[in-house]
C-alpha cells in the first residue's frame, strides 16, 4: 500500500466535541494524525487544519468517518500532493535586474543587436552568449508515462516539470518541460529540430515503443547536441551500474554470467545493448512471444539486430524455462510474471532485479529468500533502480564539453561512476547502488561523461578542470 498525507480543513463546535473525539475517529478509519494547525479559534469553536497520513485504500473512509462525526463540520480536504502541484513546480527567473534605461538598452535594445550579429557571424557563440550553454528540454507525448500509459501531452506536464526540477536541483541544469500534442513520429521529429536552436541538450521522455526508437535516432543523426531517451538509456545506465556492484558482492565477472532480460521494449534494448558492451557473453532477451534467438527474423528493427549478435543463445525458450541456470535476472515488463519456486531454479548466488511499477515481476517477498542481490524500481525496499541517478550528472558533462553525442561509451562511463560512489567497504547484498541524493553521484558522472567525450572525439570544448 503506498501512502499520502492530505490537510483536513475543519469546523469543531466545542460543546458537541472535543479535539480527542476527532483524533479517535481518524485513528478507528485508519489515518495518522501528522500535525495540527489552528486557524481560528474562539469560545464556541475552532477551525483546524489536520494533516493525515493515509493509504490508498483508507482515505475515503477517514473523510466519511469525519463527516458523521457530531459537532464537525468539514470544510476543505487537500492532498499535499496536489497543493506542491499549484501553479507548477518550476518558474523563470531572470539572472539579472533591469533597473533603468542604461540596464535595458544593454540587455536588450540597441545592445543587444551587437550580440545577436557576433552569433550570426559565428553561430558557436550562441553556447556561451545565450541560455543555450545551460538548458535542457525535456520532451514527451505523452504516450507512456509512469505505469499510466498512454495519458496525453497534458496529464503528462508533471512528470516533465518534476524532472525539470530534479536537473536543477540536483546538477544546477536548466530544464523545461515540453509536451507536443501529437503522435505523429515524423511531426514530432520536425518539432524538435525546429525548437532545438535554443537548447543544448534533448532529453526525450515518456514515449512509447518502437516509436521511441526511430525519433530518437533520427534526432541524434541531425541535431549536433545530445538526445538522450531517458526511459532506454537512464534505465540501462543504472541497471548497469547496480549490477557492476551486484557481481561484486556474489564474487562473479561479468564475462561468465548468464543474464535474462524480461521485456525488450525501450529500456529492454538498451539493457542488452549495455550488457554487451560491458562484456557480458550469454544474454537471454524474452518478451512476450518468448525468447529472441541468435538467428532468428523479426519485423521490429531492434530485436531483430539482437538476433544477430553472437553473445545471444539460440535456443528459443519461454521466461520460466528460460531463468532456469540464469545467474541474472532483469525484468523491465510487468508485475506477478515469476513466483518463488521461479527463482529458487536460479544459479547460486542469483541476482534480482525487478524493476516493473508498481508490482514488480516477483513479490520481493518470496524472492528474497531465495535471491543473494534483490533490486526493484521501488523506493520502500533496498536497492532502488532509480533514473535520476543518471539524467542530471550526464547532461552536466556534457553541457560542460558541448558533446555532440551521447555514445555507448559515455554511457557505460556513467554507470562505472554510479558503481564507484558505494565503495567496497560499504558494499553489501542491501547496498549496491546510491541514494540519489548522494552528493557524489552528480560530480562522478559529469567527470567520468566528460572524459570518455573528450576520448571518444564528441567534445567540443575541454572543461577548465580538465586542462
Amino acid at each position: 500500500m503506498s501512502y499520502n498525507s492530505v490537510v483536513i480543513r475543519m469546523e469543531l463546535i466545542h460543546a458537541e466535541v472535543n479535539f480527542g473525539e476527532v483524533a479517535s475517529a481518524i485513528a478507528k478509519a485508519g489515518g495518522d494524525i501528522t500535525s495540527i494547525d489552528v486557524i481560528r479559534s474562539g469560545p464556541d469553536f475552532s477551525v483546524r487544519d489536520i494533516t493525515v497520513q493515509v493509504g490508498d485504500s483508507n482515505e475515503t473512509e477517514v473523510i466519511q468517518a469525519l463527516k458523521e462525526l457530531p459537532g464537525t463540520k468539514l470544510i476543505n480536504v487537500s492532498d499535499r500532493t496536489f497543493l506542491a502541484h499549484l501553479g507548477g513546480k518550476i518558474s523563470i527567473q531572470p539572472t539579472l535586474s533591469i533597473k533603468n534605461r542604461d540596464d535595458l538598452s544593454r540587455v536588450y535594445t540597441p545592445g543587444v543587436a551587437r550580440v545577436c550579429t557576433a552569433i550570426h557571424e559565428n553561430p558557436r557563440k550562441a553556447f556561451s552568449l545565450t541560455i543555450k550553454r545551460n538548458t535542457v528540454a525535456v520532451i514527451s507525448d505523452g504516450t507512456a508515462v509512469l505505469g499510466l500509459g498512454d495519458i496525453g501531452p497534458h496529464a503528462a506536464a508533471p512528470v516533465m516539470e518534476g524532472k525539470a526540477m530534479l536537473f536543477k536541483q540536483l546538477a544546477d541544469v536548466d530544464a523545461f518541460p515540453i509536451c507536443l500534442d501529437t503522435k505523429d513520429t515524423e511531426e514530432i521529429i520536425r518539432t524538435i529540430q525546429a525548437i532545438s536552436p535554443i537548447f543544448g541538450g534533448i532529453n526525450l521522455e515518456d514515449i512509447s515503443s518502437p516509436r521511441c526508437f526511430e525519433i530518437e535516432t533520427r534526432l541524434a543523426e541531425t541535431l549536433d547536441i545530445p538526445v538522450f531517451h531517458d526511459d532506454q538509456h537512464g534505465t540501462a545506465v543504472v541497471v548497469i551500474a547496480g549490477l557492476i556492484n551486484a557481481l561484486k558482492v556474489v564474487g562473479k565477472r561479468m564475462e561468465h554470467i548468464r543474464v535474462v532480460v524480461n521485456g525488450i521494449g525501450a529500456a529492454g534494448v538498451s539493457i542488452c545493448k549495455m550488457l554487451l558492451a560491458a562484456g557480458v557473453t550469454r544474454l537471454v532477451p524474452v518478451d512476450r512471444e518468448g525468447a529472441i534467438v541468435y538467428g532468428g527474423s523479426y519485423e521490429l528493427p531492434m530485436w531483430d539486430w539482437l538476433s544477430k549478435q553472437p553473445q545471444v543463445e539460440a535456443k528459443p525458450c519461454s521466461l520460466k524455462e528460460a531463468i532456469v541456470g540464469a545467474d541474472v535476472f532483469i525484468g523491465v515488463s510487468r508485475g506477478g510474471l515469476l513466483q518463488a519456486e521461479d527463482v529458487q531454479k536460479m544459479a547460486p548466488d542469483s541476482i534480482v532485479f525487478a524493476m516493473a511499477n508498481p508490482h514488480p515481476e516477483i513479490d520481493p517477498q518470496q524472492a528474497l529468500p531465495h535471491v543473494r542481490v534483490f533490486a526493484t524500481g521501488r523506493s520502500d525496499y533496498p536497492n532502488q533502480i532509480n533514473n535520476v541517478l543518471v539524467f542530471p550528472g550526464i547532461f552536466r558533462g556534457t553541457l560542460d564539453c558541448r558533446a555532440r553525442t551521447i555514445n555507448e561509451p559515455m554511457k557505460l562511463a556513467a554507470a562505472r561512476a554510479i558503481a564507484s560512489v558505494v565503495y567496497d567497504n560499504e558494499l553489501n547484498e542491501q547496498y549496491i547502488i546510491p541514494s540519489i541524493f548522494n552528493e557524489q553521484v552528480v560530480s562522478k558522472v559529469r567527470h567520468a561523461v566528460i572524459e570518455a567525450a573528450i576520448l571518444t572525439g564528441v567534445a567540443r570544448r575541454i572543461p577548465p578542470d580538465f586542462r
